[in-house]
């Protein structure tokens, strides 16, 4: 049997667990929903692509199933707007231009929908699913539930950190306050010799570029990349507690990531709740005092994007500067060494202290920067 007939199988048995009530053709139309236009694929992906691309159909189904599946579509739609307007980031953004616009009567809700409509109409990934769920359902409410799912889905993937939804709305911005340029007539003979020109009518340059193609590439890539770690960070830690704590972790842990609450787990593992719990706090000091910051510092702080080289803790400039007047000259000093490349054991010979007292302040100071980071 090939990697796509056991996916059909699996998925096909688990919509009759969790839909009954919706129809075979219904179900059938989500599952080839969930595997796209081209299933064949998973048969030439490595083992860890095919883990990634599980989590991504597990992922989606689950946005369908929670918000979307069986709702009228008027509240889906609701749902929707205020799942992705409820994301700060957004908000933020969206109240700053607002108040910085002539037309500050608008809400951010209004805004939002509108970069939520240009998406639906210019966005080349998000037309071609509006054509696959065409051909994937008949049943009008079954295609609204999978497409306000696909947004969603789509809208919320992690770019470079940041909601792939942010850049939508910057390329709006950019679209709503100048034209562009972005395709030449086919029949003309044009010689390129510049990215940009400048018109004679007006002082701003016209890029001749395609920046949409361009961004929604370096967005693929950069998705790609964040799931390859996520994939790799997960193998590893899920080794870690198998070999460094307990069998029965690693099984939590993988029941973790799939979404499932603390009262399944305990189901599956034949355990009281409370020790459920117990479990679920020893894994947590794990991940973050032994094996973030211990094991794989590298590995974990890159896939967050809180490394202290490359994105100084996961702090915004002001966070940063806060955090930075916050501290002691000593703790200063120790953040310079590890920032220039200094091992710990480097550092603990200068200071002529034990790397155990080094690692304990590093420990405290990372810390102390996540929580100012999900403070604000």
């Amino acid at each position: 049997m090939t990697v796509v007939e056991d996916l059909r199988q699996e998925w096909r048995s688990r919509l009759k667990t969790d839909s009954p009530d919706q129809p075979s053709v219904a179900q059938e139309s989500i599952l080839n929903w969930l595997l796209g236009e081209d299933p064949d694929r998973f048969n030439e992906l490595s083992p860890e692509q095919l883990a990634i691309a599980q989590q991504a159909i597990d992922y989606r189904y689950r946005i369908l199933q929670q918000r979307y599946l069986g709702a009228h579509p008027e509240q889906a739609y609701r749902k929707l707007i205020q799942r992705l307007g409820s994301l700060f980031l957004i908000r933020s953004k969206i109240r700053t231009w607002v108040a910085l616009s002539r037309d500050r009567h608008r809400s951010v809700m209004d805004v939002l929908q509108e970069v939520i409509q240009e998406l639906i109409q210019n966005d080349r990934y998000m037309r071609q699913q509006m054509l696959w769920i065409g051909q994937c359902a008949t049943n009008p409410r079954l295609r609204n539930a999978l497409m306000l799912a696909s947004i969603e889905e789509y809208c919320l993937r992690p770019i470079r950190n940041q909601p792939l939804l942010v850049y939508r709305f910057v390329n709006y911005l950019r679209r709503s306050q100048r034209g562009g340029m972005t395709q030449v007539p086919a029949g003309d003979l044009v010689r390129l010799v510049s990215e940009e020109i400048t018109p004679d009518d007006a002082d701003n340059p016209v890029s001749l570029l395609d920046s949409e193609a361009i961004s929604q590439h370096q967005d693929n890539q950069a998705w790609e990349e964040q799931q390859m770690l996520r994939s790799a960070v997960s193998q590893e830690f899920a080794t870690y507690l198998e070999e460094q704590v307990d069998p029965v972790a690693a099984r939590w842990l993988h029941l973790h990531l799939q979404g499932r609450s603390q009262e399944a787990i305990a189901k599956d593992l034949n355990l009281p709740i409370k020790q459920v719990y117990r479990l679920r706090e020893k894994i947590s000091y794990h991940a973050i005092r032994v094996f973030a910051l211990k094991k794989h510092p590298d590995l974990v702080t890159t896939w967050l994007g809180t490394s202290l080289q490359e994105h100084s803790l996961g702090l915004t400039p002001d966070q940063w500067q806060q955090f930075w007047h916050s501290l002691t000259l000593d703790q200063q000093q120790l953040l310079n060494a590890l920032k220039a490349g200094k091992t710990v054991e480097a550092i603990a010979q200068d200071l002529d202290q034990k790397t155990n007292q080094i690692m304990g302040e590093w420990i405290k100071l990372y810390l102390a920067a996540q929580a100012l980071r999900s403070a604000s």
